[in-house]
Protein backbone atom coordinates (compact mmCIF):
# COMPACT_ATOMS: atom_id res chain seq x y z
CA UNK A 1 0.00 0.00 0.00
CA UNK A 2 2.98 2.38 1.17
CA UNK A 3 4.90 1.32 -2.27
CA UNK A 4 1.80 2.18 -4.63
CA UNK A 5 1.50 5.88 -3.18
CA UNK A 6 4.98 5.96 -3.25
CA UNK A 7 4.64 5.45 -7.44
CA UNK A 8 1.38 8.05 -7.16
CA UNK A 9 3.62 10.92 -5.56
CA UNK A 10 6.03 10.30 -8.10
CA UNK A 11 3.78 10.41 -10.94
CA UNK A 12 2.37 13.67 -9.73
CA UNK A 13 5.65 15.00 -9.33
CA UNK A 14 6.49 14.43 -12.61
CA UNK A 15 9.55 11.60 -11.63
CA UNK A 16 8.46 9.99 -14.62
CA UNK A 17 9.21 12.73 -16.64
CA UNK A 18 8.98 16.33 -17.66
CA UNK A 19 4.87 17.60 -16.75
CA UNK A 20 5.37 19.49 -20.19
CA UNK A 21 6.12 16.07 -22.17
CA UNK A 22 2.82 14.82 -20.59
CA UNK A 23 0.70 17.90 -21.82
CA UNK A 24 2.52 17.66 -25.30
CA UNK A 25 1.58 13.46 -25.08
CA UNK A 26 -2.32 14.39 -24.46
CA UNK A 27 -2.35 17.00 -27.18
CA UNK A 28 -1.34 15.09 -29.37
CA UNK A 29 -3.43 12.16 -28.72
CA UNK A 30 -6.41 14.92 -28.80
CA UNK A 31 -5.59 15.52 -32.56
CA UNK A 32 -5.44 12.49 -33.46
CA UNK A 33 -9.09 12.10 -31.94
CA UNK A 34 -10.01 14.87 -33.72
CA UNK A 35 -8.50 14.11 -37.15
CA UNK A 36 -10.16 10.61 -36.83
CA UNK A 37 -13.41 11.87 -35.72
CA UNK A 38 -13.69 14.67 -38.70
CA UNK A 39 -12.95 11.82 -41.21
CA UNK A 40 -15.69 9.58 -40.13
CA UNK A 41 -18.12 12.35 -40.29
CA UNK A 42 -16.62 13.38 -44.06
CA UNK A 43 -17.07 10.07 -45.56
CA UNK A 44 -20.44 10.11 -44.13
CA UNK A 45 -21.13 13.24 -45.86
CA UNK A 46 -19.48 11.84 -48.95
CA UNK A 47 -21.24 8.69 -49.10
CA UNK A 48 -24.52 10.73 -49.68
CA UNK A 49 -26.05 11.10 -53.16
CA UNK A 50 -25.08 14.34 -54.62
CA UNK A 51 -27.25 16.54 -56.11
CA UNK A 52 -27.69 15.66 -60.24
CA UNK A 53 -27.98 18.43 -62.64
CA UNK A 54 -31.28 17.68 -64.43
CA UNK A 55 -29.68 16.80 -67.88
CA UNK A 56 -28.30 13.78 -66.27
CA UNK A 57 -31.27 12.50 -65.19
CA UNK A 58 -32.54 9.23 -67.01
CA UNK A 59 -35.41 11.18 -68.98
CA UNK A 60 -32.50 12.59 -70.74
CA UNK A 61 -31.24 9.54 -72.63
CA UNK A 62 -35.42 9.27 -74.04
CA UNK A 63 -37.02 5.73 -75.18
CA UNK A 64 -34.18 2.97 -76.09
CA UNK A 65 -32.58 3.19 -79.57
CA UNK A 66 -31.50 -0.35 -79.21
CA UNK A 67 -27.84 -1.44 -79.48
CA UNK A 68 -26.86 1.28 -82.20
CA UNK A 69 -23.73 3.20 -81.98
CA UNK A 70 -24.41 7.37 -82.01
CA UNK A 71 -23.44 9.30 -85.50
CA UNK A 72 -20.39 11.32 -84.63
CA UNK A 73 -19.25 12.70 -88.45
CA UNK A 74 -21.98 14.85 -89.27
CA UNK A 75 -22.68 17.20 -92.36
CA UNK A 76 -25.83 19.79 -92.08
CA UNK A 77 -26.91 21.95 -94.63
CA UNK A 78 -28.03 24.33 -92.88
CA UNK A 79 -30.25 26.28 -95.56
CA UNK A 80 -31.54 29.95 -94.98
CA UNK A 81 -34.71 30.55 -92.91
CA UNK A 82 -35.95 27.22 -92.19
CA UNK A 83 -35.29 26.69 -88.68
CA UNK A 84 -31.72 25.79 -89.15
CA UNK A 85 -30.22 27.76 -86.69
CA UNK A 86 -32.24 25.77 -84.26
CA UNK A 87 -30.57 22.61 -85.54
CA UNK A 88 -26.95 23.55 -85.74
CA UNK A 89 -27.44 24.77 -81.94
CA UNK A 90 -27.91 21.16 -80.95
CA UNK A 91 -25.16 20.19 -83.21
CA UNK A 92 -22.61 22.86 -81.57
CA UNK A 93 -23.99 21.53 -78.48
CA UNK A 94 -23.54 17.76 -79.01
CA UNK A 95 -20.26 18.59 -80.72
CA UNK A 96 -18.61 20.51 -77.37
CA UNK A 97 -20.34 18.27 -74.89
CA UNK A 98 -17.65 15.49 -76.32
CA UNK A 99 -15.13 16.98 -77.71
CA UNK A 100 -15.54 16.69 -81.26
CA UNK A 101 -13.89 18.39 -83.66
CA UNK A 102 -16.04 21.22 -86.29
CA UNK A 103 -14.96 22.31 -89.44
CA UNK A 104 -15.39 25.42 -88.74
CA UNK A 105 -15.36 29.06 -91.18
CA UNK A 106 -12.97 31.21 -91.67
CA UNK A 107 -15.15 34.18 -91.12
CA UNK A 108 -19.12 32.80 -90.27
CA UNK A 109 -20.09 31.36 -93.25
CA UNK A 110 -18.30 28.73 -95.44
CA UNK A 111 -18.32 31.21 -98.39
CA UNK A 112 -21.37 31.29 -98.76
CA UNK A 113 -22.74 32.37 -101.85
CA UNK A 114 -20.27 31.15 -104.08
CA UNK A 115 -20.00 27.44 -104.34
CA UNK A 116 -18.37 25.74 -101.23
CA UNK A 117 -14.87 25.40 -101.04
CA UNK A 118 -12.52 23.09 -98.96
CA UNK A 119 -9.94 25.70 -97.99
CA UNK A 120 -12.64 27.56 -96.77
CA UNK A 121 -12.43 25.39 -93.22
CA UNK A 122 -10.21 26.60 -90.64
CA UNK A 123 -7.35 24.53 -90.19
CA UNK A 124 -7.92 22.50 -93.44
CA UNK A 125 -4.95 20.51 -94.34
CA UNK A 126 -6.10 18.71 -97.36
CA UNK A 127 -8.35 16.10 -98.19
CA UNK A 128 -8.77 13.83 -94.96
CA UNK A 129 -5.57 15.83 -93.54
CA UNK A 130 -7.24 16.33 -90.59
CA UNK A 131 -10.54 14.81 -88.73
CA UNK A 132 -13.44 16.98 -88.59
CA UNK A 133 -16.41 15.22 -86.77
CA UNK A 134 -19.18 18.48 -87.60
CA UNK A 135 -19.88 20.76 -90.58
CA UNK A 136 -23.18 23.04 -90.58
CA UNK A 137 -22.52 26.31 -90.83
CA UNK A 138 -23.97 28.43 -94.25
CA UNK A 139 -22.52 27.37 -97.58
CA UNK A 140 -23.55 26.65 -101.15
CA UNK A 141 -23.20 22.93 -101.34
CA UNK A 142 -20.66 21.62 -103.37
CA UNK A 143 -20.12 18.13 -102.89
CA UNK A 144 -16.72 17.03 -104.11
CA UNK A 145 -15.82 20.02 -102.11
CA UNK A 146 -17.25 19.09 -99.14
CA UNK A 147 -16.07 15.16 -99.10
CA UNK A 148 -12.60 16.67 -99.30
CA UNK A 149 -12.97 17.63 -95.83
CA UNK A 150 -15.62 15.44 -94.43
CA UNK A 151 -15.33 11.31 -93.72
CA UNK A 152 -16.22 8.97 -96.00
CA UNK A 153 -18.87 7.51 -93.70
CA UNK A 154 -20.62 11.22 -92.68
CA UNK A 155 -24.46 11.02 -92.42
CA UNK A 156 -25.55 14.27 -95.20
CA UNK A 157 -29.10 15.73 -94.25
CA UNK A 158 -30.47 19.12 -94.59
CA UNK A 159 -33.94 20.94 -93.69
CA UNK A 160 -36.12 22.35 -96.36
CA UNK A 161 -39.69 24.85 -95.74
CA UNK A 162 -43.16 26.10 -97.56
CA UNK A 163 -41.46 28.56 -99.96
CA UNK A 164 -44.50 30.60 -99.15
CA UNK A 165 -43.51 30.68 -95.53
CA UNK A 166 -39.81 30.99 -96.90
CA UNK A 167 -40.48 33.88 -98.46
CA UNK A 168 -42.22 35.73 -96.15
CA UNK A 169 -39.12 35.06 -93.59
CA UNK A 170 -36.58 36.18 -96.08
CA UNK A 171 -38.53 39.42 -97.12
CA UNK A 172 -38.43 40.50 -93.75
CA UNK A 173 -34.91 39.34 -92.60
CA UNK A 174 -33.37 40.56 -96.30
CA UNK A 175 -34.99 43.43 -97.40
CA UNK A 176 -32.32 45.82 -96.85
CA UNK A 177 -30.21 43.42 -98.68
CA UNK A 178 -31.81 41.92 -101.71
CA UNK A 179 -32.26 44.57 -104.66
CA UNK A 180 -35.50 42.83 -105.13
CA UNK A 181 -36.69 42.87 -102.20
CA UNK A 182 -35.50 46.70 -101.25
CA UNK A 183 -37.13 48.42 -104.22
CA UNK A 184 -40.92 46.46 -103.32
CA UNK A 185 -43.21 48.42 -100.83
CA UNK A 186 -44.59 45.02 -99.41
CA UNK A 187 -44.23 41.12 -100.15
CA UNK A 188 -47.21 41.14 -101.79
CA UNK A 189 -45.97 44.34 -104.42
CA UNK A 190 -43.01 42.09 -105.30
CA UNK A 191 -45.46 38.75 -105.90
CA UNK A 192 -47.84 40.90 -108.41
CA UNK A 193 -44.74 41.50 -110.76
CA UNK A 194 -41.49 39.97 -109.69
CA UNK A 195 -39.98 40.57 -112.78
CA UNK A 196 -39.63 44.40 -112.01
CA UNK A 197 -37.74 44.49 -109.60
CA UNK A 198 -36.14 40.85 -109.87
CA UNK A 199 -32.78 41.16 -111.93
CA UNK A 200 -30.69 37.78 -111.32
CA UNK A 201 -27.28 39.70 -112.41
CA UNK A 202 -27.51 41.69 -108.88
CA UNK A 203 -25.38 40.19 -106.05
CA UNK A 204 -27.91 38.90 -103.30
CA UNK A 205 -30.81 38.55 -105.34
CA UNK A 206 -30.57 35.07 -104.89
CA UNK A 207 -32.81 35.76 -102.09
CA UNK A 208 -35.42 36.44 -103.97
CA UNK A 209 -36.15 33.39 -105.67
CA UNK A 210 -35.91 29.19 -105.33
CA UNK A 211 -33.49 30.02 -102.09
CA UNK A 212 -33.54 26.38 -101.17
CA UNK A 213 -32.46 25.69 -104.91
CA UNK A 214 -29.48 28.07 -104.85
CA UNK A 215 -28.19 26.90 -101.33
CA UNK A 216 -28.13 22.97 -102.73
CA UNK A 217 -26.00 24.43 -105.09
CA UNK A 218 -27.95 24.40 -108.36
CA UNK A 219 -29.13 27.33 -110.41
CA UNK A 220 -31.94 29.52 -108.66
CA UNK A 221 -32.72 31.16 -112.31
CA UNK A 222 -33.14 28.31 -114.43
CA UNK A 223 -36.00 27.93 -116.24
CA UNK A 224 -38.49 25.14 -114.68
CA UNK A 225 -39.34 21.75 -116.08
CA UNK A 226 -40.31 18.51 -114.86
CA UNK A 227 -37.44 17.10 -116.22
CA UNK A 228 -34.91 19.99 -114.19
CA UNK A 229 -36.82 19.53 -111.34
CA UNK A 230 -36.65 15.96 -111.12
CA UNK A 231 -33.06 15.35 -111.99
CA UNK A 232 -32.72 18.25 -108.84
CA UNK A 233 -34.71 16.42 -106.29
CA UNK A 234 -32.16 12.52 -107.41
CA UNK A 235 -29.12 14.35 -106.81
CA UNK A 236 -30.04 15.85 -103.88
CA UNK A 237 -31.35 12.26 -102.88
CA UNK A 238 -27.67 10.61 -103.39
CA UNK A 239 -26.13 12.43 -101.14
CA UNK A 240 -28.78 13.20 -98.41
CA UNK A 241 -30.04 10.21 -96.43
CA UNK A 242 -32.79 12.87 -94.31
CA UNK A 243 -34.12 16.05 -94.83
CA UNK A 244 -36.63 17.74 -92.56
CA UNK A 245 -39.69 19.65 -93.20
CA UNK A 246 -39.06 23.24 -90.75
CA UNK A 247 -43.41 22.65 -90.64
CA UNK A 248 -43.09 19.31 -88.81
CA UNK A 249 -40.06 20.39 -86.80
CA UNK A 250 -40.78 17.93 -83.76
CA UNK A 251 -41.31 15.00 -86.06
CA UNK A 252 -38.16 16.08 -87.80
CA UNK A 253 -36.49 15.86 -84.66
CA UNK A 254 -37.44 12.41 -84.00
CA UNK A 255 -36.64 11.25 -87.08
CA UNK A 256 -33.41 12.63 -86.61
CA UNK A 257 -32.73 11.42 -83.21
CA UNK A 258 -33.33 7.89 -84.45
CA UNK A 259 -31.05 8.21 -87.66
CA UNK A 260 -28.27 9.41 -85.33
CA UNK A 261 -29.02 7.54 -82.96
CA UNK A 262 -28.47 10.25 -79.99
CA UNK A 263 -30.25 10.74 -76.83
CA UNK A 264 -33.19 12.68 -76.55
CA UNK A 265 -32.18 15.98 -75.28
CA UNK A 266 -29.62 15.69 -77.90
CA UNK A 267 -32.34 17.15 -79.85
CA UNK A 268 -34.71 18.96 -77.67
CA UNK A 269 -34.30 22.82 -78.15
CA UNK A 270 -35.73 26.11 -77.76
CA UNK A 271 -36.74 28.10 -80.88
CA UNK A 272 -33.28 30.64 -81.91
CA UNK A 273 -32.66 33.48 -84.46
CA UNK A 274 -36.40 33.69 -84.74
CA UNK A 275 -38.11 37.11 -85.37
CA UNK A 276 -40.70 38.53 -83.56
CA UNK A 277 -44.19 37.76 -85.52
CA UNK A 278 -46.05 40.36 -83.07
CA UNK A 279 -44.49 43.45 -82.32
CA UNK A 280 -45.01 43.97 -77.88
CA UNK A 281 -46.44 46.72 -76.21
CA UNK A 282 -43.49 48.68 -75.28
CA UNK A 283 -41.96 48.00 -79.03
CA UNK A 284 -43.48 49.34 -82.23
CA UNK A 285 -46.37 48.57 -84.08
CA UNK A 286 -46.41 47.14 -87.72
CA UNK A 287 -45.73 50.12 -90.43
CA UNK A 288 -44.27 52.51 -87.25
CA UNK A 289 -40.93 53.62 -87.20
CA UNK A 290 -38.05 51.45 -86.03
CA UNK A 291 -35.05 51.64 -84.97
CA UNK A 292 -34.82 52.48 -80.62
CA UNK A 293 -35.01 48.59 -79.25
CA UNK A 294 -32.51 47.81 -82.05
CA UNK A 295 -29.88 50.77 -81.24
CA UNK A 296 -30.17 49.75 -77.16
CA UNK A 297 -29.28 46.18 -77.80
CA UNK A 298 -25.80 47.41 -78.96
CA UNK A 299 -25.21 44.54 -80.80
CA UNK A 300 -23.54 45.56 -84.46
CA UNK A 301 -23.71 48.64 -86.77
CA UNK A 302 -26.06 47.36 -88.55
CA UNK A 303 -29.14 47.38 -85.83
CA UNK A 304 -28.29 51.30 -85.60
CA UNK A 305 -29.20 51.64 -89.19
CA UNK A 306 -32.02 49.54 -88.94
CA UNK A 307 -33.27 53.63 -87.25
CA UNK A 308 -35.51 54.57 -89.31
CA UNK A 309 -36.72 52.12 -91.35
CA UNK A 310 -40.55 50.56 -91.36
CA UNK A 311 -41.43 47.02 -90.42
CA UNK A 312 -41.66 45.22 -93.83
CA UNK A 313 -45.60 44.77 -95.08
CA UNK A 314 -46.05 40.96 -95.36
CA UNK A 315 -49.56 40.60 -95.90
CA UNK A 316 -50.22 37.87 -98.89
CA UNK A 317 -53.58 37.18 -100.44
CA UNK A 318 -54.33 33.24 -101.58
CA UNK A 319 -53.77 34.08 -104.96
CA UNK A 320 -50.24 36.09 -104.24
CA UNK A 321 -49.28 33.20 -102.11
CA UNK A 322 -50.23 30.61 -105.05
CA UNK A 323 -47.97 33.27 -106.98
CA UNK A 324 -45.35 33.01 -104.97
CA UNK A 325 -45.20 29.06 -105.19
CA UNK A 326 -44.66 29.42 -108.83
CA UNK A 327 -42.29 32.12 -109.08
CA UNK A 328 -40.31 29.71 -106.82
CA UNK A 329 -41.53 26.31 -108.91
CA UNK A 330 -38.00 24.82 -108.28
CA UNK A 331 -37.77 24.98 -104.24
CA UNK A 332 -41.95 24.17 -104.24
CA UNK A 333 -41.12 20.82 -106.10
CA UNK A 334 -38.56 20.19 -103.68
CA UNK A 335 -40.41 21.06 -100.85
CA UNK A 336 -43.66 18.58 -101.95
CA UNK A 337 -41.04 15.75 -103.10
CA UNK A 338 -38.95 16.21 -99.47
CA UNK A 339 -42.56 16.71 -97.60
CA UNK A 340 -43.90 13.34 -99.38
CA UNK A 341 -41.00 10.72 -98.67
CA UNK A 342 -41.33 12.63 -95.09
CA UNK A 343 -44.72 11.22 -94.26
CA UNK A 344 -43.42 7.87 -95.96
CA UNK A 345 -40.78 7.54 -92.89
CA UNK A 346 -43.12 8.52 -90.67
CA UNK A 347 -45.41 6.25 -91.85
CA UNK A 348 -42.62 3.28 -91.25
CA UNK A 349 -41.65 4.87 -88.05
CA UNK A 350 -45.46 4.24 -87.40
CA UNK A 351 -47.38 7.27 -86.76
CA UNK A 352 -49.01 6.02 -83.18
CA UNK A 353 -45.28 5.84 -81.80
CA UNK A 354 -44.43 9.01 -83.49
CA UNK A 355 -47.13 10.63 -81.58
CA UNK A 356 -45.98 9.16 -78.83
CA UNK A 357 -42.16 10.46 -78.95
CA UNK A 358 -43.18 14.14 -80.11
CA UNK A 359 -45.30 14.23 -76.67
CA UNK A 360 -42.20 13.26 -74.30
CA UNK A 361 -39.65 15.68 -76.41
CA UNK A 362 -42.55 18.74 -75.96
CA UNK A 363 -42.85 17.57 -72.06
CA UNK A 364 -38.67 17.55 -71.86
CA UNK A 365 -38.98 21.17 -73.77
CA UNK A 366 -41.24 22.17 -71.57
CA UNK A 367 -39.60 20.98 -68.39
CA UNK A 368 -36.11 22.19 -69.21
CA UNK A 369 -37.93 25.45 -70.30
CA UNK A 370 -39.46 26.11 -66.48
CA UNK A 371 -35.62 24.97 -65.11
CA UNK A 372 -33.57 26.76 -67.81
CA UNK A 373 -35.55 30.28 -68.64
CA UNK A 374 -36.76 33.00 -66.98
CA UNK A 375 -40.63 34.19 -67.71
CA UNK A 376 -42.00 30.56 -68.26
CA UNK A 377 -39.11 30.58 -71.37
CA UNK A 378 -40.81 32.85 -72.87
CA UNK A 379 -38.52 34.52 -76.08
CA UNK A 380 -37.68 38.25 -75.33
CA UNK A 381 -36.25 41.13 -77.27
CA UNK A 382 -32.38 41.61 -77.27
CA UNK A 383 -32.37 44.76 -75.61
CA UNK A 384 -33.77 43.50 -72.75
CA UNK A 385 -30.97 40.52 -72.71
CA UNK A 386 -28.48 41.62 -70.28
CA UNK A 387 -26.27 39.14 -71.02
CA UNK A 388 -24.45 40.28 -74.35
CA UNK A 389 -23.01 36.85 -74.89
CA UNK A 390 -26.60 35.55 -75.09
CA UNK A 391 -28.05 38.44 -77.07
CA UNK A 392 -29.22 37.63 -80.57
CA UNK A 393 -27.73 39.88 -83.19
CA UNK A 394 -30.10 41.99 -84.98
CA UNK A 395 -30.01 42.47 -88.75
CA UNK A 396 -32.28 44.98 -90.90
CA UNK A 397 -35.29 45.97 -89.63
CA UNK A 398 -37.46 43.30 -87.61
CA UNK A 399 -36.52 41.93 -84.26
CA UNK A 400 -34.59 38.93 -83.57
CA UNK A 401 -35.48 37.41 -80.12
CA UNK A 402 -33.70 35.60 -77.48
CA UNK A 403 -33.54 34.18 -73.98
CA UNK A 404 -32.68 35.38 -70.53
CA UNK A 405 -31.34 32.26 -68.20
CA UNK A 406 -33.20 31.68 -64.88
CA UNK A 407 -31.20 33.20 -61.54
CA UNK A 408 -30.17 30.50 -58.94
CA UNK A 409 -28.89 27.25 -61.04
CA UNK A 410 -25.66 25.28 -59.97
CA UNK A 411 -23.20 25.46 -62.61
CA UNK A 412 -23.86 22.13 -64.60
CA UNK A 413 -27.06 23.15 -64.93
CA UNK A 414 -26.43 26.86 -65.86
CA UNK A 415 -23.73 25.28 -68.37
CA UNK A 416 -26.21 23.02 -70.19
CA UNK A 417 -29.11 25.61 -70.66
CA UNK A 418 -26.92 28.62 -71.68
CA UNK A 419 -25.62 25.96 -74.45
CA UNK A 420 -29.51 25.95 -75.53
CA UNK A 421 -29.87 29.25 -75.90
CA UNK A 422 -26.38 30.83 -77.01
CA UNK A 423 -26.86 32.26 -80.55
CA UNK A 424 -25.09 31.07 -83.31
CA UNK A 425 -22.61 33.61 -83.95
CA UNK A 426 -21.26 33.71 -79.87
CA UNK A 427 -20.97 30.15 -80.15
CA UNK A 428 -19.07 29.69 -83.26
CA UNK A 429 -16.76 32.18 -81.77
CA UNK A 430 -16.33 30.08 -78.24
CA UNK A 431 -16.31 26.40 -80.46
CA UNK A 432 -13.41 27.99 -82.69
CA UNK A 433 -11.25 29.59 -79.43
CA UNK A 434 -11.65 26.27 -77.94
CA UNK A 435 -10.08 24.60 -81.67
CA UNK A 436 -8.01 27.44 -82.26
CA UNK A 437 -6.73 29.09 -78.78
CA UNK A 438 -4.34 31.10 -79.88
CA UNK A 439 -5.95 32.66 -82.92
CA UNK A 440 -7.43 35.94 -82.54
CA UNK A 441 -11.31 36.00 -83.06
CA UNK A 442 -13.03 38.33 -85.27
CA UNK A 443 -14.83 41.11 -83.70
CA UNK A 444 -18.34 41.94 -84.87
CA UNK A 445 -18.16 45.24 -86.44
CA UNK A 446 -14.78 44.92 -87.55
CA UNK A 447 -13.79 46.36 -90.63
CA UNK A 448 -10.89 44.60 -92.01
CA UNK A 449 -8.00 42.43 -91.22
CA UNK A 450 -5.57 39.78 -92.36
CA UNK A 451 -6.50 36.36 -93.43
CA UNK A 452 -5.16 33.05 -93.19
CA UNK A 453 -2.01 33.13 -95.69
CA UNK A 454 -2.01 37.29 -95.22
CA UNK A 455 -5.04 38.11 -97.92
CA UNK A 456 -6.81 41.52 -96.91
CA UNK A 457 -10.48 40.44 -96.09
CA UNK A 458 -13.87 42.97 -95.27
CA UNK A 459 -15.04 41.90 -92.23
CA UNK A 460 -18.98 42.15 -92.90
CA UNK A 461 -21.04 43.45 -89.70
CA UNK A 462 -24.11 41.34 -90.76
CA UNK A 463 -26.06 38.50 -89.07
CA UNK A 464 -23.54 35.80 -90.04
CA UNK A 465 -20.63 38.36 -90.63
CA UNK A 466 -19.07 36.31 -93.53
CA UNK A 467 -15.94 37.48 -94.84
CA UNK A 468 -15.30 38.27 -98.64
CA UNK A 469 -11.70 37.93 -99.78
CA UNK A 470 -10.56 40.72 -102.01
CA UNK A 471 -9.35 39.49 -105.26
CA UNK A 472 -11.74 36.44 -105.33
CA UNK A 473 -11.10 34.74 -108.71
CA UNK A 474 -13.74 35.35 -111.02
CA UNK A 475 -15.48 32.53 -113.50
CA UNK A 476 -18.50 33.22 -115.63
CA UNK A 477 -19.45 29.54 -115.54
CA UNK A 478 -18.79 26.23 -113.45
CA UNK A 479 -20.35 23.24 -113.02
CA UNK A 480 -22.54 22.42 -110.05
CA UNK A 481 -22.09 19.80 -107.60
CA UNK A 482 -24.19 17.47 -109.79
CA UNK A 483 -22.73 17.61 -113.03
CA UNK A 484 -24.70 20.47 -114.67
CA UNK A 485 -24.13 23.59 -115.91
CA UNK A 486 -25.02 26.86 -114.73
CA UNK A 487 -24.86 30.18 -114.93
CA UNK A 488 -23.50 32.17 -112.02
CA UNK A 489 -24.44 35.66 -111.68
CA UNK A 490 -21.55 38.44 -112.64
CA UNK A 491 -22.67 40.79 -109.78
CA UNK A 492 -22.50 37.80 -106.76
CA UNK A 493 -19.37 36.94 -108.16
CA UNK A 494 -17.90 40.27 -107.51
CA UNK A 495 -19.75 41.07 -104.86
CA UNK A 496 -17.22 42.69 -102.75
CA UNK A 497 -16.90 45.72 -105.01
CA UNK A 498 -20.36 46.43 -104.62
CA UNK A 499 -21.76 48.75 -102.10
CA UNK A 500 -24.21 46.68 -100.75
CA UNK A 501 -22.71 44.26 -98.28
CA UNK A 502 -23.71 40.26 -98.00
CA UNK A 503 -25.95 40.12 -95.12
Amino acid sequence: MMARNRMLRSLVCGRLGPVWMWKALLFFVAIAFATQLLGIIFNKSSAQPAAHSIFSSPDAQGPSLGSCQPHTHIMFLKTHKTASSTVLNMLYRFGEERNLRFALPLGYQLGYPLPFNAHRVKGYRGPRATEFHIMGNHMRFNKPEVEKVMPADTFYFSIIRDPVALAESSFAYYKEVAPAFRKAKGLGDFVDDPNKYYDPRLRNNHYARNLLWFDFGMDNNANFSVELAQHGEATIRQTFRLILVSEYFDQSMILLRHALCWPLDAVVSFSLNARQQKPSSNSVMSGSWVGKAAVAAGVGARAGRSQGKMLPNLSLTDHQREKLRQWNALDWYLYKAFNRTFWEDIDKFGRAQMEREVALLRMRREILGRVCLKDGGKPVEAYRIRDKNIRPFQSGVVKILGYELQPGLDNATRTACLRMIRPEIQYKDLLDSKQFPRAVQPQLGQQGQLAAGGAFVRHDSSRTGEKMMMGEAEMERERDWGGSRIMKSNQTLKGVREKERLR
